[in-house]
C-alpha cells in the first residue's frame, strides 16, 4: 500500500512538527525503513510513499527521471502527443496528476510535497520538449491537503481552447476554465467502442462535458448527436468540435439538469438507437456510496427508458468507492425498474495512459458497462 493514514503513524514531540510536503524515511514498528515518503500530518493520508530506497534524494533529477520513465510508456502506445502522462501513485508520483495537450502540459501537484516542488515538475516537462505548464490548482484532493486553490501558468501560457483528435472525432479542450484538467482522456477506449456501435445511429450522450460519447458517435456515422450537459460553456466547446468535424449538421444540444432532461425527453416521446450516460462521481467516498448507487440506478432507469428496443445503453461511473459489481448491480436494477431487460457486452475502464497501482483500488476508479436492451 504506498499510502499511511495519519491515524496509523506514531508520532512523538519532534516529529508531530513536521512541516506539510516534508520528505522523511518512514519506518515500521520495528524501526526499520520502509522507504522514503511525503508526509503531511494535518491530512487523512499522513505518509505517501515516494521510493523503497531510503538512500536517494528527491529532488529535480529524480522528478525528471519519474517523467521520462511515463513518457516512454506513453510514446508506445500513441503516435501524437495527447494523453495522461502522470497518473499518480501508479506512475511512482503520489497525488500528482498531469495530461498532456501536445506541447501543453496541465500538473495538478494534489499533495504538498508536489505543490512544493512545482517549478521541478515544470523543470522537468521543459526538459521533454513541452514548451508550456499549467499548474492547475482546481482539484479537489487540494483542499484535503491544505493547498492554495489559485491556478498559474509556470511556464509559457495559451489563451485558447486546444484542438484534440481522438477516435476520429476533434475535441476543443479549455484548459483554464474547463472542467478538471480539460479533457478526459480516461474514456478514450470507451468513446472508441461505443462509436463503433454508432453507425447510422440516433445518438444521445448525457452529461456530455466537451461532446465525449457525442462526438465520437459523430466520427463513427451517428446518424444524429445530441449532447446534454448542464455547461453552457461545455455545451459551446462541442459545437465547435462537431463544426471542426463538418458534423454541425447532425448534431444538436440541450442544456439543463441531467435527470429533468432525461425526464423531460420521455414526457416528448423521444427515442434514440444509442444512449450513453457518463455523469460526475456520486460516490467520490465510502460515506456517500449508498446515496451514490441510488443515483445511478435513478440515471440506468431514465436512461433505459429512452432506448429503442435492440439499442445500446452505455452507463458509466468514476467512483472509485463503488466497485465494478456493485455498480453493475445498480445499473441492472435501474434497467429492470424501467421495464426492459438486457445483455451486458462490454465492460470497459481507463486506457493504458491510466494504469492501475496493484494495491490502489483509487487508480482503477473508471467504469464503462454497455448493455444491448432486448427488443
Amino acid at each position: 500500500m504506498p499510502w499511511v493514514y495519519t491515524d496509523d503513524i506514531v508520532t512523538d514531540r519532534r516529529t508531530r512538527g513536521i512541516a506539510p510536503g516534508t520528505i522523511a524515511v518512514l519506518q515500521d514498528a520495528e524501526r526499520a525503513d520502509i522507504g522514503l515518503a511525503a508526509v503531511n500530518l494535518s491530512s487523512r493520508i499522513g505518509a505517501r510513499l515516494l521510493d523503497r530506497n531510503a538512500e536517494v534524494e528527491v529532488d529535480a533529477d529524480w522528478i525528471l527521471q519519474k517523467l521520462r520513465v511515463a513518457l516512454a510508456h506513453r510514446d508506445r502506445l500513441y503516435d501524437a502527443p495527447f494523453y495522461r502522462l502522470i497518473h499518480a501513485e501508479a506512475d511512482g508520483l503520489p497525488g500528482v496528476v498531469i495530461d498532456r495537450f501536445g506541447d501543453v502540459a496541465v500538473l495538478q501537484p494534489n499533495a504538498a510535497w508536489a505543490d512544493l516542488r512545482a517549478e521541478a515538475f515544470a523543470d522537468g516537462l521543459i526538459a521533454l520538449g513541452i514548451c508550456h505548464v499549467l499548474l492547475n490548482a482546481s482539484g479537489r484532493a487540494r483542499s484535503a491537503e491544505g493547498l492554495s486553490a489559485e491556478s498559474r501558468w509556470l511556464r509559457g501560457g495559451v489563451d485558447a481552447p486546444v484542438p484534440v483528435t481522438m477516435n476520429g472525432a476533434i475535441y476543443l479542450a479549455d484548459l483554464t476554465g474547463g472542467q478538471k484538467t480539460g479533457l478526459f482522456y480516461d474514456q478514450r477506449p470507451n468513446h472508441g467502442f461505443v462509436g463503433g456501435l454508432c453507425r447510422g445511429a440516433r445518438v444521445l450522450d448525457v452529461f456530455s462535458h466537451v461532446g465525449g460519447f457525442a462526438l465520437a458517435a459523430l466520427a463513427g456515422g451517428a446518424s444524429a448527436a445530441t449532447a446534454v450537459d448542464g455547461s453552457a460553456s461545455a455545451l459551446a466547446l462541442a459545437e465547435a468540435g462537431a463544426a471542426r468535424m463538418g458534423c454541425a449538421d447532425r448534431f444538436t444540444t440541450r442544456q439543463g439538469d441531467a435527470f429533468d432532461t432525461l425526464t423531460a425527453l420521455a414526457a416528448e416521446g423521444a427515442r434514440f438507437d444509442v444512449v450513453i450516460a457518463d455523469p460526475p462521481a456520486f460516490a467520490p467516498a465510502k460515506p456517500a456510496l449508498t446515496a451514490g448507487l441510488r443515483a445511478y440506478e435513478r440515471v440506468a432507469r431514465l436512461a433505459a427508458a429512452l432506448v429503442e428496443p435492440g439499442g445500446y445503453l452505455t452507463l458509466c461511473s468514476c467512483s472509485h468507492a463503488a466497485e465494478v459489481g456493485k455498480f453493475h448491480a445498480a445499473c441492472a436494477r435501474g434497467i429492470g425498474r424501467a421495464g426492459r431487460s438486457g445483455q451486458l457486452i462490454r465492460t470497459g475502464f481507463a486506457g493504458p495512459d491510466h494504469p492501475v497501482h496493484p494495491q490502489l483500488s483509487e487508480s482503477g476508479y473508471l467504469k464503462a458497462l454497455t448493455f444491448r436492451l432486448m427488443p
